[in-house]
């Protein structure tokens, strides 16, 4: 599921690497990433543990987001995920939703809103997250979305995949700053 580390600008925008689809997704693998899931606002509120608000101001990389953006973009993100799980679940094959993730994270409730509330909305939103995916039979699990700028379909399996890879991913982002800038 990870690739090898290409250069320091790949790195630090990807420091866990991209998700890569797994050819056999099995019991054993879902079960790992229910568990990541589970467990991702926890770790999501170790790593943010402690920072300033210039801290939670600082981008993990040139160009890239702050951690505060970071913070933000996850709850809307596994939000717009946790609709798709609903989508997919009781409709055949629906075309998802897209939305601009950039342009979300420069809307002015991202600068406003504080970093605990979007820590405790992510804890309530896993919470009804990890109870729907564990609700869903095998059968369920080989249902499909459309999404709309690839125009191609997705199984759910897979989508718990990429949100545990996604929810790592952002998480690698604090905690690899942190490390660099010594917090």
């Amino acid at each position: 599921m990870i690739m090898a580390p290409k250069d320091e600008l790949y790195n630090l925008k990807y420091p866990i690497g991209e998700f890569v689809v797994e050819p056999r997704i099995d019991a054993q693998m879902l079960e790992q990433w229910m568990t990541e899931i589970t467990l991702l606002p926890e770790k999501v509120r170790t790593a943010v543990d402690g920072l300033s608000e210039l801290q939670l101001g600082t981008p993990y990389r040139p160009g890239g987001w702050t951690i505060k953006q970071v913070i933000h973009h996850l709850g809307d993100s596994h939000l717009n995920s946790y609709i798709r799980f609903k989508w997919a679940l009781t409709e055949h094959k629906p075309t998802i939703k897209a939305y601009d993730e950039k342009k979300w994270a420069r809307l002015a409730e991202y600068d406003l809103l504080d970093v605990e509330t979007s820590l405790q909305f992510l804890e309530l939103l896993h919470k009804r997250l990890v109870i729907l995916l564990k609700s869903i039979t095998p059968e369920e699990l080989e249902r499909e979305f459309i999404h709309p700028e690839t125009g191609k379909a997705i199984n759910l399996k897979r989508n718990i995949g990429l949100y545990a890879w996604h929810g790592k991913h952002h998480t690698a982002h604090i905690t690899s700053l942190r490390q660099r800038k010594n917090w």
